[in-house]
């Protein structure tokens, strides 16, 4: 396609895109599900799954393979700003008051479910299609072990922000537990490439890469006064244009470095000083999220195929590994929490909210899948993964809330 056919495919793919999501949200909604979900299940109703199962025409009509890169792009746009966001509202004195749980918390929350994918790998290593030929059964596994572990920061930030639980402990020591999880995760992603291709390349980019940015990081937080100073000189539109050329830079460079853009994002987010005129400029981006985000999971929902795992290995496989994801993790956090001193009330959320893994096992997976050590299979299994784990989360707080809401006792009448 050239791109002036590009463009009002484009533009048809963006209006689908965004009245489907708003309406599979609405539906959602009234099971509790924050607006997120939505977005991830309406991607994967406007693949293969199913409007590509009833009306194969249909699909390709509207979303022709010379625009899923395009809508990649732009979705990823929409990623970028909303970590940005979520980074920028975080704050990192709250990090003090549960530094010792969240490490914790994080250790348990990763090498546990590493091991069990790891385990779950190897004993379903004959199941047929799951792995791709050619690819060693070590590397399968180690990707399967990694993806598992991961939670779905970005999510994590986006249910807790939605449902006002930014100010709240269980909030807080989620948000640094994921924090760390995924900066880990990607790094032995990056390990798992490097194995595959033979070459400790990847590793050492993304190990020596993130050192260099950590330092970037630590120098803007030690230039806060002067930073400050002269964002005032500045009008709110180039200090839009400012903040939009820094952020997008940092993206660049995570991404490059194969630490993923949306960390660099958060990472500016978290260290950029705040100010009246900052605050102004983030929030003027905040409708750049909204518009562009859901293409993202819908360009994950073009590579889902739900039809493939009713093949009998493949769907004990999915069953197999969403039961080994929410042990591995649902299950060690709130072990690990309880393990630091955390009481029930807090320590039963911060693993519900750890357990959600959504959008960023789907960029791994998408990862996997342009190296070539993912089958379509194993696609497909692991976004039924990111799916129950991540619509587990809000319904899974809402019943902790109504049981403790039933042990405490009322107030006794005057």
């Amino acid at each position: 396609m050239s791109p002036t056919e590009l463009a009002p495919a484009f533009f048809l793919a963006a209006i689908v895109i965004l009245v489907s999501c708003r309406l599979v949200g609405r539906v959602l909604r009234a099971f509790g599900q924050p607006p997120v979900v939505g977005e991830m299940v309406a991607g994967v109703v406007l693949g293969p799954s199913l409007l590509g199962w009833i009306a194969p025409a249909a699909e390709q009509a509207v979303f022709p393979e010379a625009l899923r890169p395009v809508l990649y792009v732009v979705g990823q746009i929409g990623l970028v700003v909303f970590m940005f966001q979520a980074g920028y509202e975080f704050r990192v004195d709250r990090l003090r008051q549960v530094a010792r749980p969240a490490s914790l918390v994080s250790v348990a929350g990763m090498l546990t479910p590493l091991l069990l994918g790891i385990a779950l790998t190897w004993i379903a290593a004959d199941t047929g299609g799951m792995f791709p030929p050619g690819v060693p059964l070590l590397v399968s596994a180690l990707f399967v072990g990694v993806t598992l572990a991961i939670t779905a920061f970005p999510m994590l930030a986006r249910i807790i922000t939605e449902r006002g639980l930014s100010g709240t402990r269980f909030g807080s020591l989620s948000l640094a537990s994921g924090a760390v999880d995924d900066a880990v995760a990607w790094v032995l992603l990056a390990g798992v490439l490097s194995i595959s291709a033979a070459s400790i390349g990847p590793f050492a980019i993304t190990a020596g890469g993130s050192a260099v940015f950590v330092v970037v990081l630590v120098a803007i937080v030690r230039a806060g006064g002067r930073a400050q100073r002269a964002v005032r000189r500045l009008n709110p539109e180039h200090l839009l244009m400012a903040v939009v050329v820094v952020l997008f830079f940092a993206a660049w460079y995570t991404d490059k470095i194969g630490l993923y853009a949306v960390f660099g994002a958060f990472s500016l987010g978290v260290v950029l000083p705040r100010s009246a005129a900052v605050d102004a400029a983030v929030h003027a981006m905040k409708p750049v999220s909204t518009l562009f985000l859901p293409l993202f999971f819908t360009y994950s929902g073009l590579n889902t195929n739900m039809a493939l795992l009713l093949d009998p290995g493949l769907l004990l496989f999915t069953i197999g590994a969403v039961f080994v994801a929410v042990v591995g993790k649902l299950g060690a956090c709130w072990a690990a929490a309880r393990l630091a001193g955390e009481p029930n009330s807090v320590a039963v959320r911060v693993g519900a909210l750890m357990n959600a893994r959504g959008l960023m096992q789907l960029i791994a997976i998408n990862v996997g899948l342009a190296a070539g050590i993912v089958t379509p299979q194993l696609f497909s299994v692991l976004v039924v993964v990111a799916l129950v784990t991540t619509i587990m989360a809000t319904p899974l707080l809402t019943l902790f809330d109504r049981l403790e809401r039933k042990r405490t006792p009322e107030p006794a009448g005057v």
